[in-house]
């Protein structure tokens, strides 16, 4: 790996120090799409940050059903991983690769050295928790306030911006488990937006229009 391209990965990290030293001791780490990366009950032995690709996060209850979190995406690390590390204690959390994913692996035990010496790695590690504390109260909002439609909507529109295309290629099933509901559900609400035409659905895809966003608000 080439300083040019962990710079590029990483704009807001400009420190020369942090930069080579994150070049020396972090490992590169690569799953194929689907591959699960951490589960609960594991111990997380390094800082993942995400340099290409997305990790979905997700976590589950004690009937093994799962709820959304947020998406990493490059440039990103988990601010519940940067909790265990911090704790020792194990990964409450599922995550698992959404694309073909390449990480940068920080061992733990350079964690809290980093916070004190550089002040970017400090920065980094603030910014990481106010944004994951903000993206976790909207998925608590959209289960504690919002119907399930409009959940659907939602998850529709972040799957659009994420994979930056309107052909969204999933199953029924994956959807509801992600929403935390059946895939009856959500057939049903999928059928109700294709009756608007909002969207088609064809086997395991659907068809986005373009204006979906701004029809949802």
């Amino acid at each position: 790996m080439e300083l040019d391209y962990l710079k590029q990965k990483l704009p807001t990290i400009t420190d020369p120090n942090l930069l080579y030293a994150m070049l020396e001791q972090g490992t590169v780490h690569k799953f194929d799409y689907g591959k699960v990366i951490t589960e609960p009950g594991q111990f997380v032995k390094m800082v993942p940050i995400v340099l290409e690709g997305a990790i979905k996060i997700m976590r589950m209850d004690e009937d093994g059903r799962e709820l959304f979190l947020y998406y990493l995406e490059p440039g990103e690390t988990c601010a519940l991983s940067l909790t265990c590390c911090t704790t020792s204690k194990p990964s409450e959390i599922k995550a698992v690769a959404e694309e073909n994913t390449v990480i940068l692996g920080i061992p733990i035990q350079l964690h809290e050295q980093w916070s004190d010496r550089y002040k970017q790695w400090k920065d980094f590690v603030a910014n990481t928790y106010q944004n994951r504390f903000q993206e976790m109260l909207v998925a608590l909002d959209a289960v504690a306030f919002k119907r399930m439609d409009e959940r659907l909507m939602r998850y529709i529109v972040t799957k659009m911006k994420q994979y930056k295309s309107n052909e969204l290629h999933t199953t029924h099933q994956e959807i509801a488990n992600e929403l935390g509901t059946s895939r009856e559900v959500i057939s049903r609400l999928l059928k109700q937006l294709e009756k608007k035409k909002w969207i088609e659905l064809g086997r395991n895809v659907i068809y986005i229009r373009d204006d979906f966003e701004e029809l949802v608000g």
